[in-house]
């Protein structure tokens, strides 16, 4: 709706980039992407005038990311660097008197919550626990903590959990014994331990489970963190999510939110019992009268469509905010006024900021284009991080109503200006049924028109996670545009921001329409960019994307110059039997492999092998419990077997993401050189 006001602010920024244009510039490569200043958790002081975010950069020498906090002024003055300890500082918080921030820190050789001054001064440690802080909430009034430490739930105080670790550092036997699920969970193994919110002053006392009893993670795991809770308006409970499921917690999604008193006088009490899908990020309005959160309705499916949900607190009704909304917020947050709530959503390839009338349900868009994240509105304006396929994230402003975009920061200005990129482009075509579907395209870095160019066939993950218009680092786009690759990118049947018709529509169909979308999409991008070399083309994927390389490998098999399948299955039942998370398979293939065995077999790649005839670089990682090593195995030995050129690249220490910097490197070398081998004749080194 407000495209050209979003265009305006990317050609600020471009002018701003042009700016700092260097004498000389290169093509871009991985050394530039893993170069980059990653900006995150943009945090807005209670008077709007200051920001303190977090910046993760490179530490080459120790193979590392380290991350520090930055501050800045919200019109863009001021900005300088507050942390310079080696250890991680990160998720910056504000005191209620905006004089100082709290934020998690490894400085004193575990992970405790430290304060820092802005008045100045060293930053003081304000937990001294026996265990590590996974994260963190300040009370609205400053007063209180509450901590997520992974304590044995049997436990009455940490001494118990502390004790009961030393002892078993103290065996000589190393064999765990297991009675229930989850075994390992993304890349670690249990040791029977749950992550509960604990309640303590901020000046010391008293530490308090108010999970006590819960056999649940608060936050859950793996990736969730201080959003899924929150202090209630009378700061006497904390509101939190969590799934109290018992043994069936590997196939269940009934993420529940609890509300718990926070002198654990009370258990927890469920305040969202009667849905048995996923409820989660609470966030009270500004009076206190009530509380919003993000609920899903489909159990046992972790891509349905999150609804933005209003309960009247603490006793009233819920209803639902814009049910007819067909798209999936991220996140929300409310205006200082609670009129208006603002969500993130996948929408269209994009990640745009969308506000919704609390009072009539209506919306619109903020801000259309980019990758949008951590909205924060404040006195006429929304402060905000954003990214592009051309452009690492940045701090933003605009006004409520999207005009007026401008950056706050410019961190990777000069970095991005030396560094010469692909253009790139979205467009439509008609996929599988004649349904529009949308793709990117990005040309090669130097593009000179009248010359024909290899092409990189990029296939996401998921399949529910778009790639989108987004500066990806693990699957960037410009690193093979850098390589003199044109990039394709397929948003097919299956991937968010369209509709949750479209999301829905593979289940039971893994190897069918994403398929036709990608053939038909393909062959519109050949058709569309005449410069495209459509004999000269290799596909790569990870995830679901390695799997759909496994599965083109059988059923499109004479398209391609190459292959490379990182982290894919080859067998869909086996895979059933080696992951962690059940409720996945069972919900996009119908059930479990002993109830519909047909529903496995028919997606599974494994049974197309004797097609096979692609050169494949497979690439696979010993700490990836989601999709195990030995469907890398599995997938190098058949292709051995069959003497099909191919390559296997290992990674020991990485989990279902290759994140070490010189392995990033490694990665990004072998690939580029499998390509180079099968579409430009170089020899692989």
């Amino acid at each position: 709706m407000r495209r050209p006001v979003m265009l305006a602010a990317l050609l600020v920024w471009a002018a701003a980039v042009t700016a700092v244009q260097p004498a000389e510039s290169h093509l871009f490569s991985v050394q530039d992407m893993i170069a980059m200043d990653r900006i995150s958790d943009p945090q807005v002081s209670s008077d709007g005038r200051h920001i303190v975010f977090v910046v993760s950069a490179l530490d080459l020498a120790a193979n590392k990311r380290r991350t520090d906090l930055y501050l800045v002024n919200a019109d863009g003055t001021g900005m300088r660097r507050l942390t310079t300890h080696e250890a991680s500082d990160s998720s910056p918080r504000w005191a209620p008197d905006g004089r100082s921030v709290y934020f998690l820190s490894t400085r004193s050789g575990s992970s405790q919550v430290w304060r820092l001054s802005l008045d100045g001064g060293e930053a003081s440690p304000v937990t001294k626990l026996p265990l590590d802080v996974g994260a963190f909430l300040l009370s609205p009034d400053g007063a209180k903590l509450a901590v997520a430490l992974d304590v044995f739930t049997d436990c009455t105080n940490l001494e118990c959990t502390t004790k009961r670790l030393d002892e078993v550092a103290g065996r000589k036997a190393t064999g765990v014994i297991y009675d229930e699920l989850f075994i390992r969970h993304w890349d670690t193994w249990s040791d029977h331990r749950r992550s509960h919110w604990h309640v303590t002053a901020v000046n010391g006392g008293e530490v308090v489970d108010v999970m006590r009893g819960m056999d649940a993670d608060g936050p859950s795991k793996p990736f969730g963190g201080a959003e899924e809770a929150a202090f209630t308006p009378d700061g006497k409970s904390l509101i939190f999510t969590a799934k109290n499921v018992g043994r069936e917690d590997a196939w269940s999604t009934n993420y529940d939110l609890f509300a718990a008193p926070l002198n654990a006088s009370a258990p927890p009490k469920n305040l969202t019992a009667a849905n048995k899908a996923w409820d989660t990020q609470p966030v009270f309005s500004p009076d206190g009268k009530t509380l919003a959160y993000l609920a899903m309705a489909v159990p046992g499916y972790e891509a349905d469509r999150y609804r933005i949900k209003l309960m009247a607190w603490p006793e009233g009704t819920t209803r639902t905010l814009a049910d007819n909304w067909v798209l999936s917020p991220s996140s929300v947050v409310w205006s200082p006024d609670g009129k208006t709530i603002y969500a993130p959503t996948d929408s269209q390839g994009q990640k745009s900021l969308f506000a919704i009338d609390v009072a009539g349900g209506g919306m619109r868009t903020v801000v259309k284009e980019g990758t949008v994240d951590s909205p924060s509105p404040d006195a006429g304006r929304i402060i905000y991080s954003l990214d592009t396929l051309t452009a690492p994230a940045e701090i933003y402003s605009v006004k409520v109503d999207g005009t007026d975009a401008k950056p706050i920061t410019h961190l990777n200005y000069a970095k991005v200006a030396a560094a010469r990129m692909g253009k790139a482009e979205q467009f439509n075509f008609k996929g599988w049924n004649n349904e529009t579907v949308f793709a990117y395209m990005v040309q090669p870095a130097d593009f000179k028109a009248g010359k024909k160019y290899p092409v990189a066939f990029l296939i996401h993950g998921g399949p529910q996670s778009p790639m989108g218009n987004h500066f990806h680092y693990r699957w960037n786009p410009q690193a093979y545009a850098g390589a003199g690759y044109g990039v394709v990118v397929v948003e097919f049947h299956g991937t968010p921001g369209y509709s949750q018709a479209f999301t829905d529509s593979i289940q039971g169909d893994w190897g069918g329409k994403p398929l036709v979308d990608l053939q038909k999409g393909l062959a519109a991008a050949i058709e569309k960019y005449s410069w495209m070399d459509g004999d000269k083309v290799c596909a790569l994927g990870a995830s679901y994307g390695g799997y759909m390389i496994n599965w083109i490998a059988g059923n499109w098999p004479d398209r391609f110059r190459c292959l490379v399948s990182h982290d894919g299955n080859i067998d869909e039942r086996m895979a059933y039997f080696d992951t962690e998370e059940l409720w996945f398979p069972e919900h996009d293939h119908m059930g479990t492999p002993w109830e519909n065995p047909e529903g496995y077999e028919k997606q599974s790649p494994v049974n197309f092998v004797k097609n096979w005839k692609t050169p494949m670089l497979v690439i696979h990682s010993g700490k990836d419990y989601r999709v195990v090593e030995t469907q890398g195995f599995g997938t190098f030995n058949a292709l051995q077997r069959r003497g099909i050129p191919s390559r296997f690249l290992y990674f020991p220490d990485e989990n279902h993401w290759v994140l070490k910097p010189a392995n990033s490197v490694l990665w990004h070398e072998t690939v580029l050189a499998w390509l180079d081998q099968w579409t430009k004749g170089t020899p692989t080194k």
